[in-house]
This record gives C-alpha cells, sequence and structure tokens, in this order.
C-alpha cells in the first residue's frame, strides 16, 4: 500500500529513466526505430493516425493528451466516422448496442454512461492487461479523479481491443505532441469537456 500523497502514477520498468517517463526525454519516431527527438505532429492529425504502442497508452494515462485524442483512439474502433465537422457519427461497421446508444461520438472521459459501457464491454479474460501489460498499479489516492479513472478505462479496453484482434502492443510509436500533465486534473487540459 502506498503512503499518502506518494507521487507513483505508474511503475517504472528497469532501465527507464528515473527523473520521468521516457516518452518525455526521447521518442521514437517510428517503432524499432533509434530513440530520438519528439516529432511535432500537426494539429490536424487526429488520434486514429498514431498506432498503439506502450508509450503512447503510458501517456495517455499519465494525462498528457487530451480528452478528445482520447475519444478518438477509440471511436474508430467502435466503427465511428468523422463527418467532416467536427463530429464522429456511428457507421456501418459499429456495433448496434453502440449505434442506438450513441449515433454520435461517445464522452467516454466527459459522460459517466459511454464510459460505463466501455468498462461493460470488456471481456472478463482481459480486465487485468492495464496490470498485465503496462504494470499499470493503479491511481494514489490523491489522484482519483473521474478523468483520470475513465483514462485507465479507455486504455484498458484499448489493450483489450488489441487482444481480441490478436495483434501485440507495440513498445514505441509515433506521439502527439505531449501536453503538460494538467495543473487541476478535474478541469483537465484547455478544450476538455466539463466531466459529468
Amino acid at each position: 500500500m502506498r503512503a499518502a500523497g506518494q507521487e507513483v502514477a505508474l511503475r517504472r520498468r528497469p532501465g527507464l529513466l528515473n527523473d520521468g517517463p521516457s516518452w518525455i526525454h526521447s521518442q521514437p519516431s517510428v517503432v524499432g526505430s533509434a530513440p530520438g527527438p519528439p516529432l511535432p505532429v500537426p494539429a490536424a492529425i487526429t488520434a486514429e493516425a498514431f498506432p498503439l504502442s506502450r508509450a503512447l497508452l503510458e501517456a495517455v494515462l499519465a494525462d498528457r493528451t487530451s480528452d478528445q485524442f482520447v475519444c478518438e483512439l477509440i471511436w474508430p474502433r467502435l466503427g465511428y466516422e468523422p463527418d467532416g465537422s467536427g463530429t464522429w457519427s456511428a457507421g456501418p461497421a459499429t456495433a448496434a448496442e453502440w449505434r442506438e446508444a450513441f449515433p454520435t461520438s461517445p464522452q467516454f472521459i466527459a459522460e459517466r454512461p459511454p464510459s460505463v459501457r466501455l468498462t461493460r464491454s470488456i471481456a472478463k479474460e482481459f480486465k487485468q492487461l492495464l496490470k498485465e501489460q503496462l504494470g499499470f498499479g493503479g491511481y494514489t489516492i490523491g489522484e482519483l479523479y473521474p478523468r483520470r479513472t475513465r483514462r485507465a478505462t479507455a486504455v484498458n479496453w484499448l489493450l483489450a481491443d488489441l487482444a481480441e484482434r490478436g495483434e501485440s502492443l507495440a513498445d514505441a510509436g509515433p506521439l502527439p505532441e505531449l501536453l503538460p500533465a494538467p495543473a487541476d486534473p478535474v478541469v483537465g487540459h484547455p478544450g476538455d469537456l466539463p466531466v459529468a
């Protein structure tokens, strides 16, 4: 059990720098390439352009991406499609239960019902992937905010989706320009929707 106020949100793997997550100091530009400086990503590129990697999912858990970015990692995997106006709508590949409950882009971080449905859609055998694959021990008591716990749900769902498709998680891959962790984790990043 952690002492109150102890700031260890993610367990570090051996070999990572001790003064911060590895993706802050050196980011691979392509899976398997030599480490290099972070590559800025144009704002017009959405999250669906980013293949899942350990570094990307750790950045989501560390609250280094916008809530919109997290949702955009999930929406195309559920069959939602952008309509050109900034809204994502259920497409032909969207399962009926999702399409009926959320005809347009479910806000997995800002709203509780989509997050609950996401949690329930994770098969029992994949419920512990967050811990097993990322070594995520959870947030400390002082870090337990709906935005953060819903991010953990989103990451676990993404890992489960990979597992269901028989794909493995790459250690590295392209990353968006990472944001500083928000000063107020309840409010989140500029532009994040209020949490309900």
